[in-house]
């Protein structure tokens, strides 16, 4: 019998307990233009682009819509539209909608208001990684370019996408946090002995008065978490025990929609208008667009009002406007 089995309670001090998986706030260096990290896994700033980034509105500026022809709705137009519509419900009989007699045409023109506000946005977190010799991009090459400095190639527009860059000489390497550098953690299963309390004798090395045969009369089994070794290989740093951490900048590109129909038909579901193919027949597009004037709807010249100064107010204070 080996000495741990005379002693199930020994264990290897010199093996830490496990330590927080992300490093704790303070653990990591500051980096110049990145000092609001404070570390910690919520620990993720925003960084509202300069002002000079960011077009300002022209005041009292408008733009002029031309002139709408509504168009006209007949019977035979509406007919067509009827037994399409029954085309293509298979149960659907197509004789009512041929033999149909009109007797009121009342057609409804809806208009819809479309805002599409397409931003870029960048954050930063820190990264690491296990150490293993790579090459150390650190401050002594030179100082890490401020978050709207890094160049990106901006994707075609209105479309979402999201990149991740390593910000330039913001890397360093650093002893793990998980294992204090050691490479490995006491086993929590059974705290570093490598062994457990048998479950069938609760240690006393018998059951129901007889030799237990689950343990063999020891008490005790050994650990399978770590194979009785009383430890593991860091999850963290991978028994590398150095960690290479970085500053990882997220760059959003987000196309933020906003639709408008006017409330004129209550019974009609306004979930019903997505599923409607309509013409366009203004569009407007810039890197600011103006409130439309001269609309026939004046509801809808007052909630391109409304949404445009909501979409520069809510974005150009966190994100970049690209394109409206």
């Amino acid at each position: 019998m080996d000495e741990k089995d005379e002693d199930p309670d020994a264990f290897d001090p010199n093996i830490p307990e496990e330590g927080p998986s992300a490093p704790p706030p303070g653990w990591l260096d500051d980096i110049h233009g990145y000092q609001g990290h404070k570390g910690g896994v919520e620990d993720n700033p925003l960084y509202p682009p300069p002002p000079a980034y960011n077009p300002q509105p022209e005041l009292n500026r408008n733009t002029l819509v031309p002139d709408i022809t509504v168009p006209t709705v007949s019977e035979d137009v509406a007919r067509d539209a009827l037994l399409k519509f029954v085309e293509s419900k298979w149960t659907y009989s197509s004789k009512p909608a041929r033999n149909l007699t009109f007797k009121d045409l009342k057609p409804i023109t809806v208009y819809r208001y479309r805002l599409e506000t397409y931003t870029e946005t960048r954050t930063s977190a820190w990264n690491f990684e296990p150490y293993n010799g790579q090459m150390v991009d650190g401050p002594q090459y030179g100082m890490s370019p401020p978050p709207w400095d890094i160049p990106v190639t901006v994707p075609q527009r209105y479309t979402d996408m999201v990149e991740k860059i390593r910000v330039p000489h913001s890397s360093f390497v650093k002893m793990c946090h998980k294992c204090n550098g050691c490479g490995r953690t006491r086993c929590t299963h059974c705290s570093g002995r490598g062994r457990k309390r048998c479950t069938f004798c609760h240690g006393s090395g018998r059951n129901r008065n007889k030799h237990c045969t689950s343990c063999h009369g020891r008490g005790h089994k050994r650990c399978l978490h770590c194979q009785g070794h009383g430890y593991k290989t860091c999850s963290v740093c991978h028994g590398s025990k150095n960690l290479l951490h970085y500053i990882l900048l997220t760059v959003t590109w987000k196309n933020n929609v906003e639709d408008f129909i006017p409330d004129r038909q209550p019974d009609f579901p306004d979930k019903k208008f997505e599923k409607v193919t309509g013409d366009p027949f203004f569009i407007d597009e810039n890197v600011l667009v103006y409130p439309i004037q001269g609309f026939p709807d004046q509801e809808i010249c007052d909630v391109s009002t409304k949404m445009i100064n909501e979409h520069i107010n809510r974005f150009s204070s966190n994100s970049r406007i690209l394109q409206q």
